[in-house]
């Protein structure tokens, strides 16, 4: 038994090795069988036609020299900077390569403490509060191990530097329909806003762990009718007003997304201000399900891949 369970562990690892070589050279044959399990089909890389498509295109044959330093949570700075667009930034108090290396007593007495090159490693914390920092350190250490690239094929993330970054910790306002900060997350095809998907979270988030979303035009008209909504993604109704810096957001969007095919750019308002969020290239890992299949198509029409 114990011989079969050793072979068992070499396989693992070589199957584990010969899948980390596909995503690095081959990200397309990695796809084909991902997108086969999730969707039943095949992708037709002749004639991509939604945007969840369109985006697997682009991870495999477009240009993504950019997307690591885009989607680097600590290295966008510079680009955000280089783009006049600095007043936007939440400040940064200090970045390192490990956990261990980071100073607590300098930062302030709330901070935000996450990795660059993933998601889902953010710690929002309140020295007043407490925390167990043993505990955050060695979690933000694993994090740090990982290249989050191999999880969901996408390759751009891997190229990224891992640190530990400590941010600002943006205070809400005070609000009835969210919990935590609105994210106003903004669809950009070829350097244009084309719409915007809104996810916040409900006073019973911490039981429920969903999200309520809202898509709206830029106009500010509520869209339900193009959006899927499930337990983990339930239907804000429109409930989200229009916000006074909403000019402000497409305009920097605008300018943010210059170049790219496609881009999500998402920010935050909080005491009057507006604030940048990230650039995501490959949003929902390019397996978006909450928009109607009719609306993925309109989203993918509006990237004009080359021929």
């Amino acid at each position: 038994m114990k011989t079969l369970s050793f072979l068992n562990r070499v396989k693992e690892i070589i199957g584990y090795e010969r899948y980390k070589y596909r995503v690095d050279h081959c990200p397309q044959k990695v796809i084909d069988i991902i997108w086969q399990r999730d969707f039943g089909y095949k992708i037709d890389w002749n004639n991509p036609k939604d945007l969840n498509e369109k985006i697997q295109w682009l991870i495999c044959f477009g240009d993504t020299s950019k997307w690591p330093d885009l989607a680097d949570k600590h290295k966008v700075r510079e680009y955000v900077t280089k783009k006049g667009l600095a007043h936007l930034l939440p400040k940064e108090y200090g970045a390192w390569e490990k956990a261990d290396e980071i100073d607590f007593d300098s930062l302030p007495e709330k901070f935000v403490l996450k990795c660059n090159h993933d998601s889902g490693s953010t710690y929002i914390l309140d020295k007043a509060a407490g925390f167990d920092k043993a505990s955050i350190i060695s979690d933000l250490n694993d994090h740090l191990a990982q290249k989050y690239g191999y999880r969901y094929c996408e390759p751009h993330y891997n190229l990224i530097h891992p640190l530990v970054i400590a941010q600002e910790k943006i205070e809400k306002e005070e609000s009835s329909f969210s919990t935590l900060l609105v994210d106003y997350r903004i669809w950009c095809f070829h350097g244009k806003p084309f719409s915007i998907w809104i996810d916040y979270y409900p006073d019973d988030y911490n039981k429920t762990h969903h999200k309520n979303i809202e898509l709206y035009d830029l106009d500010w008209n509520y869209q339900p009718q193009n959006a899927v909504f499930s337990e983990r993604y339930r239907d804000g109704r429109g409930r989200i007003p229009r916000p006074a810096h909403l000019d402000d957001m497409l305009d920097a969007a605008t300018i943010l997304s210059q170049g790219l095919p496609e881009a999500r750019v998402d920010f935050y308002i909080a005491n009057d201000k507006l604030y940048f969020g990230e650039i995501t290239l490959t949003s929902n890992r390019g397996r978006i399900t909450h928009y109607t299949p009719e609306y993925l198509i309109e989203l993918g029409n509006q990237i004009h891949l080359p021929l």
